[in-house]
């Protein structure tokens, strides 16, 4: 991996959580009645999650900018994308999950992937010689 695959992959993790914070955050109705799954019983619930998700992809579009000084922000990258994919497939192979979100954690798992690789090429160019 490069720098700049490193930079890219970040800044494609940003436009695509901060669009999908967006999206979510505000027209969580018609995706949940075009995808006919049942809205949580507050808004709140996806709100927030929406908010999260755009501020992390605020934090990777830091990364990309500059992902040495933002090694932290990697870390809590993966993290992020782990929970989400762990938290889709235990509903999806123990219980159910609105199939929506199942293609959202299988680019999730890809961006988990790219993210551990970036963070690995980061870590051994942040070392002081």
């Amino acid at each position: 991996m490069s720098l700049k695959t490193v930079k890219a992959v970040f800044m494609a993790s940003a436009v695509y959580d901060i669009v999908l914070g967006l999206i979510f955050g505000l027209f969580y109705k018609p995706v949940y009645n075009t995808f006919q799954t049942t809205l949580p019983n507050h808004a709140g619930y996806i709100q927030l999650i929406a908010m999260y998700l755009l501020i992390f992809g605020i934090g990777f579009w830091f990364v990309a900018k500059n992902p040495a000084a933002h090694l932290g922000i990697i870390r809590l990258g993966i993290m992020m994308k782990l929970a989400f994919i762990v938290v889709v497939m235990g509903h999806l192979f123990f219980g159910s999950v609105p199939n929506f979100y199942v293609p959202f954690a299988v680019i999730d798992a890809a961006f988990l992937v790219l993210f551990v690789m970036a963070e690995s090429f980061v870590r051994r160019i942040a070392q002081p010689a």
